[in-house]
């Protein structure tokens, strides 16, 4: 138990990964170290109860945000999964591999090889899509992903797509193939009506091989190093700790936040957050921390003028049904996230790709699931998902239990208040479509009384929440890049055997939920952990909006918001 050839840290989407690929080598002894705990939870495994483990100090660490300036001082909620799958087993399920052009700026900003074409094999190799493979689809990889019910189970779902088209934009049947932008169907990441958790899809069917030793309730207090190589890591609690050494890496998969919490409470870092939080510095490195990202949300609610919405549903014995059938059977409401359609637009003409995204609920709700209103009604939640504001992660102290302080410095950023205003009136204009008019009661929020520039500011730094994508407190890029902490092969620049494989390596936010692009890097990653031979690049063509430059949609003339 004192040494073993590869080290991850962090049983997430990525360290689920990585442990399934790199002790598929018998010759290597891998060990996953994991602070929370087990995931055997039937609340984790249905998915219609994605709001409980949220909620759970046992799969959440519950992180909050200092006070942010830009959204009136409110602190923001920043839920981070504890436990085997780590927030695959928390999260809401959303399948979505950003657009083809977030990888081709990951490129420009210097993280070459990771191209949209060169992403694209790991992103098949990884899935198991229930409408098998193709071009952009895998068949047989581990991650299961489905489309929930199909939208079956509720016209909804169809109106809003149809609004959309009404609205002058694309229809598109698979946001995760050839074309991201339009109007159609949402995926997840369920498998059998079963929540597929990367700790499910990739270290469950690999846990009895012997090569590969996965230790639960184990938090990291730091790093070892010799000189400027790390040696292993040193584990336990309060003044109780022992050293586990590695042979060749020790690879940190612990997230956006935890991720540059380790390394800075082992000394890596700028002087200034080291100096405050009273840690010795072993190697200089500002960026660690810095370049945090996140995509903020609102939820535009209407009241449903017919009773199809699930309202109904929220009380006791109606859950009690749906579980029931879960339980029995693994399908009916309980087998799915409820979000089955989606979208993503372009907020202005000069955009090559979407930079707002849709997430369609057939409900009025609130996050812990219970009803906004008496009686029907549904609701789209939305945001702009390209922002140009940055925070922060620090570590406030040497105690490897204490919080970080953590500051997304959202809405800060002139273009993210245009694109803020520009997503409120889109989506207003979408839901006044004539496709939604037979469901389409009275706005609840915003409210028609929310149009102005100053009113939508006002409302959004009121009622914005984090969609729970953080990501960038590692970025990956060139060596004289004074931000970037890893290169291209996600070694920690400057140190040897210490890699970062997770959220926090992206250069910038893909366009969607980042789950799946996660566990994309991961799959990539192992390869060249491995030392094999990189997956040959797909031979696609990247699409471009007709009339990009100056047209915000492709469809009928319609007013530009600028």
């Amino acid at each position: 138990m004192d040494e073993f050839d590869f080290i991850i840290v962090g049983a997430g989407s990525a360290g689920c990964v990585l442990a399934n690929r790199i002790s598929a080598n018998p010759g290597h002894r891998v060990l996953l170290v994991e602070a929370g705990g087990s995931d055997k939870n039937i609340l984790v495994q249905m998915p219609t109860a994605l709001s409980y483990p949220m909620a759970m100090d046992r799969f959440n660490w519950g992180y909050h945000s200092e006070p942010e300036p830009g959204l009136d001082g409110r602190r923001i909620s920043c839920p981070r999964g504890k436990g085997l799958g780590g927030t695959s087993s928390i999260n809401g399920m959303v399948y979505v591999r950003g657009n083809a052009h977030d990888f081709e700026e990951w490129e420009v900003l210097g993280a070459q090889g990771w191209s949209y074409r060169e992403c694209l094999p790991y992103f098949k190799r990884a899935e198991s899509w229930i409408g098998g493979g193709d071009t952009y689809r895998g068949e047989d990889g581990p991650l299961g992903v489905c489309a929930g019910n199909n939208m079956r189970l509720n016209p909804l779902y169809r109106a809003f797509i149809d609004a959309g088209v009404e609205a002058g934009y694309p229809e598109t049947n698979d946001c995760n193939g050839e074309h991201q932008e339009g109007f159609g169907p949402m995926h997840m990441t369920v498998r059998n009506g079963v929540r597929e958790s990367t700790s499910r899809a990739y270290l469950k069917p690999v846990m009895h091989r012997p090569n590969l030793k996965v230790i639960t309730n184990m938090l990291v207090q730091r790093i070892k190093f010799e000189g400027n190589r790390a040696i292993g890591i040193c584990v336990g609690k309060g003044g109780n700790t022992r050293t586990v050494h590695a042979r060749r890496e020790v690879i940190l998969t612990a997230g956006a936040i935890a991720s540059p919490m380790l390394l800075q409470g082992s000394g890596v870092g700028s002087d200034e957050s080291l100096d405050a939080a009273g840690v010795k510095q072993v190697h200089m490195l500002p960026g660690v921390g810095e370049n945090l990202q996140d995509h903020l949300e609102v939820y535009f609610q209407f009241h449903c003028k017919q009773p199809v919405s699930l309202n109904t549903k929220l009380g006791l014995f109606s859950k009690a049904l749906i579980g029931a059938r879960w339980l029995l059977f693994r399908n009916g409401l309980g087998a799915t996230n409820h979000f089955e359609s989606c979208a993503f637009i372009r907020s202005r003409s000069g955009l090559k790709s979407p930079d707002i995204q849709y997430h369609f609920l057939p409900a009025a709700m609130r996050y812990d699931g219970t009803p906004s209103i008496a009686g029907h009604g549904f609701q789209v939640h939305v945001g702009p998902n390209k922002p140009k504001s940055r925070g922060r992660v620090r570590i406030t102290t040497a105690d490897a239990t204490a919080a970080p302080s953590i500051l997304f410095n959202y809405y800060q950023h002139e273009e993210d208040i245009k694109a803020w205003r520009q997503c409120i009136r889109l989506t207003r204009e979408i839901m006044q479509q004539p496709a939604m008019d037979s469901y389409r009661g009275e706005e609840i929020q915003p409210g028609l009384k929310v149009s102005s520039d100053a009113e939508i500011d006002a409302w959004v730094k009121q009622n914005a929440e984090s969609a729970y994508h953080t990501a960038g407190t590692c970025k990956m890029g060139d060596a004289d890049d004074p931000l970037a902490v890893v290169d291209t092969d996600c070694c920690v620049h400057g140190l040897n055997n210490l890699r970062v494989v997770d959220a926090s390596v992206f250069p910038t936010l893909p366009n969607g939920n980042i789950n799946a692009p996660v566990i994309m890097v991961a799959e990539k990653i192992a390869d060249i952990i491995l030392g094999a031979s990189p997956l040959s690049a797909a031979e696609v063509a990247i699409s471009v909006p007709k009339d990009w430059q100056s047209r915000q949609r492709e469809g009928i003339p319609v007013r530009n918001y600028e």
